[in-house]
């Protein structure tokens, strides 16, 4: 197993980062009660709104998020003074494929 799948299931293992992901597959449903900063179709996410719907400091949420970046599973977009995140729905679907390939 390469180095890269290892670290995308550390970071999906854990149970905020895991949720975080699937609120990110539909972020306009998922994030609703936030009006949004910028398009969310485009930049995805403010760090803020993650931080106000998981209940955690936007510090932890912010370091939950770099993990998920590292693994290849998100993006980030400076948009101002904020930054917002977006599933790489096509490294997922590689992770998924490498999984179904390693067992």
């Amino acid at each position: 197993m390469d180095a890269h799948l290892l670290e995308a299931l550390k970071a999906l293992a854990n149970p905020t980062r895991l949720q975080i992901m699937t609120w990110l597959r539909t972020p306009e449903e998922s994030f609703a009660e936030y009006p949004p900063i910028a398009d969310r179709a485009v930049v995805g996410v403010c760090v803020t709104h993650l931080a106000a719907k998981t209940g955690l400091a936007q510090s932890t949420v912010s370091a939950y998020m770099s993990t998920l970046e590292r693994a290849g599973l998100v993006r980030a977009t400076r948009v101002g003074k904020f930054t917002h995140y977006r599933r790489d729905d096509g490294q997922v679907a590689a992770l998924l494929d490498e999984v179904a390939d390693s067992v």
